[in-house]
């Protein structure tokens, strides 16, 4: 999955507008313009689409989780700089204050099914030795669950392809 992607599905599920998406990532101390976010959320085959990297990504799911859970005092903690489905998973879970029975009713919903020492596995830290790597497919499932969950339309699944 691409950053551009989960950004569009983030958008979709909690129905955000432009403003909000600029308020997330304001919430993470980065000033985006309402032109950058149309570009990130653009398909990749129209001529303005452009690339969300690493770091854009992280500060906005940053700014998701001030939202969802409140800002902390003190400084901002440093974006990565560097990716994995493991740290989106991680930070979504964060900002929906979500329980191991909560995330695997949500998957349940997408419908795709794991077990709990399938799910402790993709929040270890990346050497230990039950550590899982999240594969775009799980991610993507998580997604659709959301959707599912928090979109009150998502039963007709309009508007949205899940290719």
């Amino acid at each position: 999955m691409t950053n551009n992607d989960i950004l569009r599905r983030i958008r979709y599920t909690f129905d955000y507008d432009d403003s909000k998406m600029m308020a997330l990532f304001a919430l993470a101390d980065l000033k985006v313009t309402r032109e950058q976010v149309s570009n990130w959320l653009k398909k990749e085959v129209d001529p303005d689409y452009q690339l969300c990297n690493d770091t854009h990504l992280a500060i906005f799911l940053n700014g998701l989780i001030n939202d969802k859970r409140g800002k902390k005092d003190g400084p901002q903690p440093e974006p990565e700089k560097r990716l994995t489905n493991n740290i989106i998973f991680r930070k979504l879970r964060i900002a929906l204050d979500l329980k191991d029975n909560d995330i695997l009713e949500i998957m349940a919903l997408a419908p795709f099914q794991m077990s709990k020492p399938e799910l402790s596995a993709l929040f270890r830290k990346a050497g230990h030795k039950h550590y899982r790597a999240c594969k775009d497919q799980m991610l993507r499932n998580f997604l659709k669950g959301l959707q599912h969950k928090y979109r009150a339309d998502s039963k007709a699944e309009t508007g949205f392809k899940w290719n």
